[in-house]
């Protein structure tokens, strides 16, 4: 998955979903990344797409591209910090 200006989304970005709303990619199902707390096992179901643990709507899984989703910063593991 990309996000608008054509990057590619990466386990551990921060991004704004929304004014308001931020959070973490903690699953990539399109490239086969998984964070520690969010497992393959656990989450590969979705098959496709990408999961964001954000800090006030909780998991969203995006399977398509959001034009309001935007990278804030490059991050690593998806940790949430």
């Amino acid at each position: 998955m990309k996000y608008a200006d054509g990057k590619e989304v990466k386990l551990g970005d921060k991004v704004k979903l929304w004014d308001g709303c931020y959070g973490v990619v903690v699953c990539s199902m399109d490239t086969d990344e998984y964070s520690e707390e969010f497992s393959k096992e656990n989450w590969a179901y979705l098959k496709s797409g990408i999961l964001i643990s954000s800090d006030n709507a909780g998991l969203i899984h995006y399977m398509e591209p959001n034009e309001d989703l935007e990278l804030i910063e490059r991050g690593s593991g998806g940790k949430i910090t």
